[in-house]
């Protein structure tokens, strides 16, 4: 009954109308399924997602790595037992035999892995968020969503250089009533971009947050606050954002960086007096990738003046792989890690991930990627590593409302706790 009868993959296709794969894992206990998302903008050292080139889908064609899955992942994993993820996520892993997966596809390996997690969880006769708590060894919780509520950088067609701009419902009782807020922020601020921008600016990005053509970094912040009075919400709710830093650096002939701000070239100081101004002005409590994944000392200097006050989340700088974490834990230069599964290939590996920086006090936020699918594989990741915050996008477009509407679900039927507040501590 728990041993692997057959495993079976296929190309599909992600929210931005690219390829991707969906792999099924046949058991006594049934067939289970799970798909892998993609990002648009991607860190350096991100386990390599293997796409055919050529002419089909502009390149992005992803059938070698489904035949991977088909002609040799299968073979390695029929026949074990479900139950022994770990087991069988180290036996992808030493097929593929490169450091960043490139031989076979993160995405193939990543495919089989989920698909065994959820054949795995109902063999164990366990819901796949409490199987999922039991390798992590954490309680599990409802997380706060990071409410992606406008669009820039390179998942919107605006001037924006700062790719996210976040809503955190953190002052309420239930995930259903910070939702709700969230919504209602969320509506209201369509209407008042509509009313001042037009009818483009409630076009959205990639992540369904709202795109209006501006390219001051304040601009959105000024209208979610006022989205946020007009909604009565402003003191239950706290500010962050996913600069994405990567996507406006240069790299000049001397070896420094420089970043790309409203026209303007800035130096490492006078980006950091930028967020030093939108920290003071604004109820930010978390900034994503604020600098170049290579700029490391611009990193050590951000968490060490504003470390005990902020969370600095690291991205394209960790890519979820846990030696690079545990590099950056040791140099503090973050102090909270975005958790992508497909930056790491594997479920395994990336619980590993997120326990070594829980356990290093830093604080962990699940992450979705700019193209996914249907797939709520995250919302139980998110909840069965305890770690109090995920992001899925905005509360709009099919593929975000999946994971939060998961995460309704699992409120509702199994009365788990709201994290709220509880995940940023130093907010007031």
């Amino acid at each position: 009954m728990y041993d692997i009868k057959a495993v079976r993959a296929r190309q599909i296709f992600d929210s931005r109308s690219i390829p991707t794969i969906e792999c099924e894992v046949k058991t006594g206990f049934g067939r289970f399924t799970a798909s892998v998302p993609s990002g648009t903008s991607t860190g350096a050292r991100e386990a390599v997602e293997l796409r055919d080139g050529g002419s089909e889908l502009a390149g992005n064609s992803v059938h070698h790595a489904v035949q991977n899955v088909n002609e040799i992942l299968s073979v390695v994993v029929c026949g074990k037992d479900c139950r022994e993820q770990k087991e069988i996520d180290d036996l992808l892993i030493a097929e593929d035999g490169t450091e960043n997966k490139s031989k076979l596809g993160a995405n193939a390996l990543l495919a089989v892995s989920l698909a065994v997690a959820r054949a795995g969880a109902v063999a164990s006769n366990k819901e796949l968020f409490n199987y999922i708590a039991e390798m992590s060894g954490k309680k599990p919780v409802i997380p706060v969503p990071a409410l992606n509520v406008i669009n820039g950088g390179a998942h919107a067609s605006n001037e924006l250089p700062f790719q996210e701009y976040q809503i955190l419902p953190l002052k309420f009782a239930s995930f259903n009533e910070a939702l709700t807020a969230g919504i209602e922020v969320y509506q209201t601020l369509k209407e008042n971009l509509l009313k001042k921008y037009g009818k483009s600016a409630i076009n959205v990005g990639f992540e369904g947050g709202f795109a209006p053509q501006v390219s001051k970094i304040e601009t959105p912040l000024d209208e979610i606050s006022k989205a946020l009075e007009s909604t009565n919400h402003v003191d239950e709710f706290a500010l962050a954002m996913d600069v994405a830093a990567n996507s406006f650096s240069k790299y000049q002939d001397d070896g420094k960086i420089t970043y790309s701000v409203e026209g303007h070239t800035l130096s490492q100081e006078q980006l950091m007096a930028e967020y030093k101004e939108l920290i003071g002005a604004y109820r930010i409590v978390s900034i994503e990738d604020p600098f170049d994944e290579k700029h490391f000392s611009a990193w050590e200097e951000m968490t060490k003046q504003f470390g005990k006050r902020l969370q600095i989340v690291a991205d394209d700088l960790t890519v979820s792989r846990e030696s690079i974490v545990s590099e950056m834990i040791e140099n503090k230069r973050a102090n909270s890690l975005l958790l992508k599964v497909n930056q790491v290939g594997t479920l395994s590996g990336a619980i590993d991930s997120a326990k070594l920086a829980l356990s290093s006090e830093w604080s962990v936020q699940v992450g979705n990627r700019s193209g996914e699918t249907n797939d709520s594989f995250i919302a139980d990741l998110a909840v069965g590593l305890g770690c109090g915050q995920i992001k899925s996008g905005a509360p709009c477009r099919g593929e975000r409302l999946a994971k939060y509407n998961h995460l309704l679900c699992l409120e509702d039927e199994f009365s788990l706790a709201y994290s709220g507040k509880k995940s940023f501590p130093n907010f007031e």
